[in-house]
């Protein structure tokens, strides 16, 4: 089977290799240390300063699919528990809780953001949109209905997060074609596709949405 590749994009790495309290690696649970937001670059990720400790709660207030939410959440609280658990949008996924899959991507301010490596702090006052947020059974967004009629899915359990970050991919990609598209979803996993039919409902899809970048 055809791979798209094993990106990813690490949201709570540390400064340095060496400083164990300061950085923060893929098998480590974000929700084992503090993290204080020291520097957010969508593109790169999210730099931290982290220690470990006891979780205090926080409120945070976020934009959800157009509703605002206020909570209380201990400020090791994950991104996507709040969107899962606290909110019930179940289209958003977990598959790897480690950054590599992709299942669980979502839209934080406008920008493809892996939902199970994003702290409940790094979301307070952020506009978030999830796979139900995009359109609807009677009026899908472009991506989902390009990704039905080019039969870009088998199980389905990756395609929230794939079409999360498809979207992303061609609202900031002024050119676009086959190569750019499966390296701009090295990021999220399919196990079923071979990922053919994926490239396929993006370029698609592009023909009708509009590039923002």
């Amino acid at each position: 089977m055809e791979s798209l590749g094993g990106g990813g994009r690490d949201l709570c790495a540390g400064d340095g290799p060496g400083d164990l309290t300061s950085q923060i690696f893929f098998a480590v649970d974000p929700r084992s240390v503090i993290c204080l937001p020291k520097s957010i670059d969508v593109a790169r990720g999210t730099v931290f300063q982290c220690s470990p400790g006891e979780h205090n709660n926080m409120q945070i207030t976020l934009t959800v699919n157009g509703a605002q939410h206020t909570l209380d959440v201990p400020e090791n609280t994950l991104l996507v528990d709040i969107i899962r658990e606290r909110l019930r949008l179940t289209g958003t996924h977990v598959g790897c809780d480690t950054s590599q899959c992709g299942a669980c991507t979502v839209h934080l301010d406008g920008r493809a953001v892996k939902s199970c490596t994003v702290l409940a702090g790094q979301a307070d006052g952020a506009t978030i949109t999830t796979i139900e947020g995009i359109g609807t059974i009677d009026a899908l967004h472009p991506m989902q209905a390009a990704f039905r009629e080019c039969h870009a899915l088998q199980c389905g359990f990756c395609t929230p997060g794939m079409i999360m970050a498809a979207i992303d991919l061609v609202e900031h990609t002024t050119t676009l074609d086959g190569r750019a598209v499966r390296e701009g979803l090295e990021g999220n996993i399919c196990r079923c596709t071979g990922y053919h039919n994926i490239v396929r409902a993006v370029l698609s899809a592009a023909q009708t949405m509009v590039v923002k970048a």
